[in-house]
């Protein structure tokens, strides 16, 4: 294969590495696969232009929740630079008043010690309502939380209550664009993922069955196949 290109992903809130694992193998084939760190700064324009400032000169971007926004603003900071873009479980738009406020009180918490009570109250809301009693996803959002740590949990809520409206640029948007969420997502519901399909041209839309927020360990398969036909474009 001699069409390869570099793949950089992007995880969302309370995310490490651990949730593109399961999709990993099927995605090297089609180039070297890196997962960008997005712990480091609590504003989204500069976690942005720090992931670019690592990132090599031209790839193919996938951003999870949160890691969407961060993938919206890097295509306003450099577009030329992303050949393809998957939206996987994410949306748009900005935080409601009430979402920000939401936020603000769990950052409060987890600067209270109580980090591992909120990721059990958040577990729910991430998984198919079929997967809340699956002891291994369960662990996985917990794992996912220690690599993260509080404090860059508060980075990263901090990040995404400031972030921009980003449908004013969903037009702008030009390269090969799949847009990915599950049926059942009640962290960003998928009416959001079809907003913005609508507003790239010629994104491709797929909804995965039996699925919530966090389609790579809840329906690997299905989403690995996804972003392999994406990066087959």
């Amino acid at each position: 294969m001699d069409n390869t290109m570099p793949i950089l992903l992007v995880p969302g809130l309370v995310s490490s590495p651990r949730i593109f694992a399961p999709v990993t193998p099927a995605l090297w084939r089609y180039g070297p696969v890196t997962v960008a760190n997005h712990v480091r700064d609590d504003n989204m324009a500069v976690i942005a232009r720090r992931i670019l400032a690592e990132a090599p000169p031209r790839f193919a971007l996938a951003g999870h929740s949160m890691g969407g926004y961060i993938a919206f603003e890097i295509m306003r900071q450099a577009p030329q630079r992303v050949a393809k873009l998957a939206l996987i479980n994410t949306q748009a738009r900005p935080d409601t008043p009430e979402i920000s406020e939401r936020r603000r009180g769990q950052i409060a918490r987890a600067k209270a010690g109580e980090f591992h009570a909120i990721l059990d109250e958040l577990f729910p809301l991430f998984v198919h309502p079929s997967r809340r009693d699956d002891a291994d996803l369960r662990q996985l959002i917990h794992d996912m939380g220690d690599d993260i740590g509080a404090d860059a949990f508060v980075r990263q809520q901090t990040a995404v209550i400031g972030r921009a409206d980003s449908r004013p640029t969903l037009a702008a948007i030009n390269c090969p664009t799949l847009v990915l969420t599950g049926d059942e997502d009640n962290t960003i519901p998928n009416r959001l993922s079809f907003e913005i399909a609508e507003g790239i041209f010629g994104a491709k839309l797929t909804i995965l069955p039996q699925c919530g927020h966090l389609p790579q360990p809840e329906q690997p398969q299905a989403t690995a196949d996804a972003l392999v036909e994406w990066l087959r474009l």
